[in-house]
């Protein structure tokens, strides 16, 4: 039987090494596996649909289900997954000490569409007051200048977004004290050459993750995985494969993880960390699906209605394939 060429676009993590090197097959599927940064995929996916599977922000693919034609559905896999508190960086000119100092400040971000920032807004405000109409927002590349929103958005009135100039980059602002604070996926390279002149609002992030994590059980997912819609709705079929394959793929780093004889990554105390994160989250502490992520995704979608991004609270239930939501059970 012939199988279905499908392109998948995604990052190189070790939770999708067995998808590309092709140890673990997707049933029916012939995949073509490229491995790309993040950046670069979602806006080929975004702006030319170049791929027929990508990893994609969560924040993007929820905007594209209130457009008239969603181009997407996704499946309930989350390739990438990152606590944010380590990610919001300020200005030592700014006289910000603790959260609630962002309130009226200039903040920065890459995008304010990004699925990182949504999370650190969302975080500020539940838990420090700072809401994303107390502050003004700034946007632009971090380290070259030019970067744009990869999609429109169309904010309410009241949410101040402002585009930084052709020639600033937002690492430069925050040295010279344009703007105060930056919340961002990556951290600027000015927190490594000027020390002096940009810091972490969490010096001890860590503390302060886990005392989240505790608080909420919530481990923030950034992508999930989206389908082009036409590519779905021609092969229904695939979405189930997809989900049993990524499914698949990282249930042997939990196994590799597991049973280490030699340390998969260069990390000397790998050992130590993992069974750390086995006490504070669980044996499955990346879960994959609906019924171990509802909460944290009706949070993130709070998070993004919130913050004017979605214009009406879109339901989890809108998010993925059905076929992915039941297994046929013996």
């Amino acid at each position: 039987m012939t199988k279905l060429k499908v392109t998948l676009a995604a990052g190189g993590y070790d939770r999708l090494a067995a998808l590309a090197n092709g140890r673990v097959q997707a049933d029916g599927i012939d995949l073509n596996f490229l491995a790309l940064g993040p950046e670069e995929m979602f806006f080929r996916m975004m702006r030319y649909r170049e791929f027929d599977v990508s990893e994609m922000s969560m924040s993007s693919y929820v905007i594209s289900l209130t457009w008239d034609e969603p181009p997407f559905i996704a499946i309930p896999a989350f390739p990438s997954r990152f606590f944010r508190h380590s990610g919001i960086y300020i200005s030592t000119k700014s006289g910000i000490r603790e959260p609630r100092d962002l309130i009226g400040k200039r903040i920065g971000a890459p995008e304010y569409q990004l699925s990182a920032p949504v999370w650190i807004r969302g975080i500020l405000s539940d838990d420090y007051g700072v809401d994303a109409r107390s502050v003004t927002h700034f946007t632009g590349g971090i380290e070259a200048p030019g970067r744009k929103e990869k999609i429109k958005i169309d904010l309410p009135a009241d949410i101040s977004v402002t585009s930084i100039g052709p020639e600033q980059t937002l690492a430069r602002m925050l040295v010279d004290g344009e703007i105060d604070a930056l919340v961002s996926p990556r951290a600027p390279s000015t927190f490594f050459s000027r020390p002096d002149a940009v810091a972490r609002l969490f010096p001890d992030f860590g503390s302060a993750e886990r005392d989240y994590f505790r608080r909420t059980r919530i481990f923030p997912m950034m992508h999930t995985v989206v389908m082009r819609r036409d590519v779905y709705q021609a092969n229904r079929w695939i979405a189930q494969s997809l989900q049993k394959a990524f499914t698949a793929s990282q249930k042997l780093i939990y196994d590799q993880l597991a049973d280490a004889p030699a340390l998969p990554v260069m990390l000397p105390w790998l050992m130590s960390h993992i069974e750390e994160t086995k006490r504070e989250m669980g044996d499955a502490w990346w879960p994959y699906g609906l019924a171990g992520n509802r909460h944290a995704l009706e949070t993130f979608l709070r998070y993004h209605h919130e913050q004017g991004l979605s214009r009406r609270l879109v339901a989890v239930e809108e998010l993925f394939a059905p076929e992915t939501l039941e297994t046929a059970t013996v």
